[in-house]
């Protein structure tokens, strides 16, 4: 697995508390890196960003010629099922692999807060909610939100998980939303325009924080699609958000 580290100036006197981004479908480490502008933002508070990649990678790696399954494509759960049991379990690769790894060999805190984007955002969500204790902050960019009842979710489930359904709430942030919250508030920002928001799903996580009376800051922008674009217009707002909470000011 390759992952990217941005480490602040901050950094080199002090621990920084961190922000984890976790990308789309089809994106590698690399693609947040260059084309989110998070580096800037993070220098001015003090914050280290984490990019791991969206899968496993190499040779001996099951993969799907489809560009929603496979490579590429990891949607942040543990497998369960042939063929992508073997190297397919991202959920216990953010939550307690990289972190331990990247815990030993920094100079970074234990104040962490985690975002992402599509898929990513669907992987942030679940993540944050189900492992409180570990996550401060949490935001996302027009984040799969209810997978399990889309085309971006069913059929990844499916493949990953098996075809019984009440094995994949555990990694639906709508049904994670209605049966445990967030501890905190959540800030998503979601594209007019998106062009795949029927597949996200975003009013059906917003009925569910409504319902459970979350703090949900749920922001719809007019004028903007699925794109990077999209993410690096609101990469300030993100990293000051998890700033004001991880640096507690």
């Amino acid at each position: 697995m390759t992952f990217a580290v941005y480490l602040p100036p901050q950094a080199r006197t002090q621990s920084v508390p961190v922000l984890w981004y976790l990308s789309g479908l089809t994106c590698t480490h690399d693609n947040a890196m260059t084309k989110g502008g998070f580096q800037k933002h993070a220098a001015e508070h003090g914050i280290a960003l984490v990019f791991p990649d969206t899968s496993p990678r190499g040779e001996g790696v099951a993969d799907d010629e489809a560009y929603d399954l496979g490579m590429g494509a990891g949607f942040y759960v543990n497998a369960t099922q042939g063929p992508w049991k073997p190297h397919f379990q991202m959920y216990d690769y953010v939550v307690s692999e990289l972190r331990s790894l990247l815990q030993g060999a920094l100079p970074i805190n234990d104040r962490h807060g985690i975002t992402g984007h599509s898929m990513g955002g669907h992987g942030a969500l679940i993540i944050a909610m189900r492992n409180p204790k570990l996550f401060t902050s949490l935001s996302a960019f027009s984040p799969i939100v209810n997978p399990s009842q889309s085309d971006w979710g069913r059929k990844q489930f499916s493949a990953y998980l098996g075809d019984d359904e009440s094995t994949w709430a555990q990694y639906d942030a709508t049904i994670l939303m209605s049966e445990l919250g967030w501890h905190g508030d959540i800030l998503i920002d979601q594209g007019a325009d998106d062009q795949f928001i029927d597949l996200l799903r975003p009013q059906a996580f917003a009925d569910a924080a409504s319902r459970r009376r979350q703090p949900c800051v749920l922001r719809t922008h007019d004028g903007h699609d699925h794109s990077y674009f999209f993410v690096s217009s609101f990469a300030e707002d993100h990293v000051t958000w998890h700033a004001e909470r991880l640096h507690d000011y």
